[in-house]
């Protein structure tokens, strides 16, 4: 008799893979930059935006491409050496923590939260919640290794798949528009933070 796994095993190795496969082809950005030019790959980043949306939107951005320097960095040791934390723009805090103000933005539609919240790296879905208005939360909130993988990262690191993973992971409000004070008031501190942790490299999942 043959054994079938369940529907939940199979998708949780099929989130497992796909986290690899993400860290595996991004983990030397500069040679990820090469093989994207060679393969004629582009990101649309409009894909899931209403038509009437894409198109405003579309006036605030230039038709040339962007010609500036883009820092690459490229990783200073084997993944399998290197202390990861996790950041995501979702929307995500403790349930004993504050949540990202939502009430503001609906009377201001053009403000976004500026803080940010840090996540321990043992919390699970019954520590959490997540506000945030441009993206479907009902999911997160079910499985929050869909969009902060805390627990496939855990898995990693005992398999050494990754050196390790770091204490803190740390979540803000995607919602930025043409906000540099967001800048000073999140990402310093989040940086800080890293630093002392000893954070080595960052793994982002965008709301």
């Amino acid at each position: 008799m043959v054994s079938v796994p369940s529907q939940t095993v199979l998708q949780r190795n099929l989130d497992r893979y796909k986290i690899l496969v993400y860290i595996n082809t991004n983990a030397f950005l500069d040679q990820g930059e090469e093989n994207m030019a060679q393969e004629g790959k582009k990101v649309d980043g409009f894909r899931f935006l209403p038509p009437g949306l894409k198109a405003w939107v579309s006036t605030f951005i230039p038709e040339e491409e962007y010609q500036g320097y883009i820092p690459w960095t490229p990783m200073a040791k084997p993944l399998n050496q290197t202390t990861l934390a996790l950041v995501t723009s979702a929307g995500i805090s403790l349930k004993t923590d504050p949540p990202f103000d939502m009430e503001r933005e609906k009377k201001e539609p053009f403000w976004g939260d500026r803080s940010y919240r840090e996540i321990p790296r043992r919390a699970t879905e019954k520590d959490i919640d997540v506000n945030h208005l441009h993206i479907n939360t009902n999911y997160i909130k079910q499985d929050m290794n869909v969009m902060l993988p805390l627990a496939r990262m855990a898995e990693f690191e005992k398999e050494k798949i990754i050196g390790g993973l770091g204490p803190t992971s740390y979540s803000f409000y995607g919602f930025q528009w043409k906000n540099t004070d967001f800048l000073i008031e999140a990402i310093e501190p989040i940086s800080k933070r890293m630093h002392i942790e000893r954070v080595e490299a960052v793994l982002m999942t965008p709301a």
